[in-house]
């Protein structure tokens, strides 16, 4: 029989949850709902997944120079499997030297080694550094494009077209929001080791001086420490973002706005509401006692349930108290139980929120009745309908 255990939240303790504080809670976002001006925009919570804000994020768009965030994990790859090494270099065609847009301004039949080919796309946005990677690794253009979207849906890139390698204009070079979310995510989580290149301000190549367009990574207490910007006249302005403040990640992405202004501050602002209006909080921890399941032919009629590992929910500060915990399993259990043994879910109902859930496991043994206990057991049961 299916049974649930109902925790309802009162302060910031109840049956065993203990959740964190975190400050004052603010209620603007309740009261007032977000709007952008972005076509596009999705902020993310790294490590609860939580989506925070969403506006069109599954829609496809023209990613732009974003779209070299693939081309950078297509060689972040390379370099992580041995196929490839900083110092290596790689020769410069005609037609990377002659790709136009913004550029690294790579010299014809030349060959530039992959750190600087990185800075280049980087920091540089380099239309034409772009290009001697996807011949560098792939032989041609064509061909890196039909590897992008094969490891594109390895790492669940799940509504993604890359028809080239700088996210020059395309009708078929399609990308959502929620996949360059997703891009980042593996960004971060894959190569971490490579990761800080999005945070550096500046690269000189050939005495020309280019500064990094990420306009939050020179804005006092932002965080942000990568990734991409992207611009066309047709796509617009947009930026994937991500940002640290206090031990926490958030990933943001906005797009289809009309300047380099508008973008920095849309961005700007929406990062500080997500910051300003959600929370990361430990919910329950291994060891607390959250509830007690009931058990048949056990040496008690109880056992404690608890949680496998600390449960960390992103929550609305301004609701973090309305929260309400529910212990479901299929019951009653029988005898005997294991400590650690799963049990069933624990699911937290949070409002404006999809529900958070964990493993819920025995927090200590239970052993099984003995034959006269079985047989005592047994008739109350029967007799009395109870066990």
């Amino acid at each position: 029989m299916r049974r649930q255990v109902k925790f309802v939240m009162a302060g910031m303790v109840a049956a065993g949850l203990v959740v964190a504080s975190q400050g004052l809670s603010l209620r603007q976002a309740m009261a007032e709902p977000l709007t952008t001006n972005a076509a596009h925009a999705y902020i993310v919570d790294y490590e609860t997944g939580a989506v925070l804000f969403d506006k069109l994020a599954t829609e496809r768009l023209h990613p732009a120079s974003m779209s070299k965030l693939m081309t950078i994990y297509m060689l972040f790859d390379a370099l992580k499997r041995g196929d490839a090494k900083l110092t290596d270099t790689f020769h410069v065609s005609e037609k990377a030297w002659s790709t136009q847009g913004s550029k690294m301004f790579v010299e014809i039949n030349s060959a530039i080694a992959i750190e600087d080919l990185i800075r280049g796309i980087i920091i540089q946005s380099g239309n034409d550094a772009c290009v001697v990677v996807a011949e560098g690794l792939a032989g041609s253009e064509e061909a890196f494009a039909d590897r992008m979207n094969k490891k594109a849906k390895e790492i669940g890139l799940t509504d993604s077209n890359f028809t080239n390698a700088s996210g020059l204009p395309d009708p078929n070079h399609l990308i959502t929001a929620k996949d360059l979310a997703t891009l980042a995510r593996r960004l971060i989580e894959d190569f971490p080791e490579y990761y800080p290149y999005f945070s550096e301000h500046e690269f000189v190549w050939h005495g020309i001086n280019q500064g990094n367009r990420n306009p939050l990574l020179y804005r006092k207490g932002s965080g942000v420490d990568g990734l991409k910007t992207g611009h066309t006249e047709e796509a617009g302005f947009g930026l994937t973002a991500s940002a640290v403040r206090d031990g926490r990640r958030v990933i943001m992405i906005v797009h289809g706005l009309t300047g380099m202004q508008e973008r920095a501050d849309e961005a700007g602002g929406l990062l500080d509401w997500a910051y300003r209006e959600y929370g990361n909080f430990t919910i329950a921890t291994p060891g607390t006692v959250l509830g007690e399941a009931e058990v048949w032919m056990g040496a008690e009629k109880t056992v404690p349930l608890t949680v496998e590992s600390d449960l960390l929910v992103t929550l609305p500060r301004s609701e973090r108290e309305k929260i309400v915990a529910r212990a479901v399993y299929q019951g009653p259990l029988e005898a005997p139980i294991a400590k650690g043994q799963e049990i069933g879910r624990l699911v937290i109902d949070i409002p404006g929120m999809p529900q958070a859930t964990a493993k819920l496991v025995a927090a200590k043994e239970v052993g099984e009745l003995g034959f006269g206990g079985r047989i005592a057991a047994a008739l109350q049961h029967f007799v009395f309908g109870s066990n």
